[in-house]
């Protein structure tokens, strides 16, 4: 028998527990392994989660779970920095393999882990720490290990996937789509780490450790949130021929790496503008096999403890095969290779608003063109009514750093309204 123990009995660990109950004899079956729950250790033992479990096995006490003898994988489900570290590093020490689906920590503190895993010759199991169900983990890692990966491309975040699939179908505004995520149990009710693109910067960094093999700090990855995205921007896009997604991208370019979550357009004839709803995805292009694409559920209790399940039945062939050597993550020590952000070049979508009178577009266009950024298309609409106008433009590749300069100068211009919105357009390597 291998033996598992669970520390975190929430949403994701009781739907790895139910899987491994109600599967066990197909797991068997296809397997020819004995795997079971043995422990599991949660702060509130008496909750009513409408399955049965024995509480002989139930502890309040994490390191019940770490020291006892009969656990062989540890699964690390309780979420947050501290004290998931410790309790990973304290099973690591104990010479147990660890299953987790913390991906703020890894993204925090994963180069530690993953440093003492390989000097305890253990195993750390994260499939489901990226895009819940999708085992993007596993085919980046072992499906993709003969490719040099050039180009990763993901919509990492249902949450925000949702709000902006609402806003593009119905028109609403952002404050109406979030409302509704939040009724329907999508969104927290402080929902920052999803709409400000942290949840998904922690998911591409993990993804980049494996496509790229080098040190990623968070700071590395530009990070940007969709709060101010308008309906106005999302009906330009469509006129162009693009839908707006929170995208992360990490992308080589003359031996250094791009690297950014931020609201992004995207042509209709791409497939990942038709990612959808909660639905996550995942666009990955090497060098041999070209780009594939990787499409599924990216959370909830099922989808997730799949992507548990999968990591503790792979390290359970190995821990019974005795003597087969873990694989361990390797990865690259020393400096980064991201490209520092304001440095990357690609064209912009602006929208600017401003006074409806004659010689604005000439100021705006003299401003751009002192940072050599130049425009390929401009709307200007007609006003209705006396007042403010929005002129939108799409400009050819820019350096970002240029054209943010050229926005604060054009900002202070006597006759626009607001702060002016940029967007940044992504080809999307086909």
């Amino acid at each position: 028998m291998i033996g598992v123990g669970i520390i975190g009995l929430g949403t994701v660990g009781l739907g790895t527990y139910k899987i491994l109950s109600r599967n066990s004899a197909l797991l068997a079956e296809k397997t020819g392994l004995n795997v079971k729950v043995v422990k599991i250790a949660d702060v509130d033992l008496d909750r009513d989660r409408g399955v049965e479990i024995d509480r002989n096995i139930l502890t309040n006490n994490a390191y019940d779970v770490i020291e006892d003898k009969n656990v062989d994988i540890v699964v690390e489900l309780v979420g947050g920095i501290m004290p998931a570290f410790d309790f990973i590093t304290s099973a690591v020490k104990k010479k147990k393999w660890v299953v987790t689906a913390n991906k703020a920590l890894l993204a925090e503190r994963g180069d530690e882990i993953f440093e003492l895993i390989e000097k305890e010759n253990c195993e750390i199991g994260f499939e489901a720490s990226v895009c819940g169900g999708i085992p993007v983990i596993r085919a980046i890692r072992d499906g993709l290990v003969g490719n040099k990966i050039n180009y990763i491309l993901g919509i990492l975040n249902g949450t925000s996937n949702y709000i902006l699939t609402k806003m593009t179908e119905e028109g609403v505004s952002f404050s109406d789509a979030l409302k509704d995520a939040q009724m329907l149990g999508y969104a927290e009710q402080d929902p920052t780490l999803d709409i400000e693109g942290i949840d998904a910067a922690h998911k591409l960094s993990i993804l980049m450790r494996l496509a790229f093999h080098c040190p990623v700090a968070m700071s590395d990855i530009v990070t940007g949130g969709i709060s101010k995205i308008e309906p106005i921007d999302i009906e330009f896009a469509k006129e162009f021929g693009y839908r707006i997604k929170l995208l992360g991208l990490a992308k080589e370019r003359d031996g250094l790496i791009d690297a950014r979550v931020e609201p992004a357009m995207i042509s209709t004839t791409h497939p990942m503008s038709n990612v959808n709803g909660v639905y996550n995805a995942v666009y990955v292009v090497g060098d041999s096999v070209g780009p594939n694409l990787y499409y599924g559920k990216g959370a909830g209790a099922d989808p997730t403890g799949s992507a548990v399940v999968s990591d503790i039945m792979d390290m359970a062939y190995r821990i019974r095969a005795k003597g087969l050597k873990p694989r361990t993550p390797r990865f690259k020590k020393g400096e980064t290779i991201v490209r520092k952000g304001g440095d990357t070049l690609v064209p912009f979508y602006m929208r600017i608003t401003t006074e409806d009178r004659t010689g604005v577009l000439s100021k705006i266009s003299g401003i751009l063109s002192n940072y050599d950024i130049s425009i390929s298309t401009v709307i200007q609409k007609g006003r209705k009514e006396k007042g403010h106008v929005p002129i939108i433009m799409l400009t050819h590749e820019a350096v970002e750093k240029d054209l943010k300069m050229a926005k604060v100068e054009i900002d202070r211009l006597p006759f626009i309204k607001g702060e002016s919105v940029h967007i940044r357009i992504e080809e999307g390597n086909l």
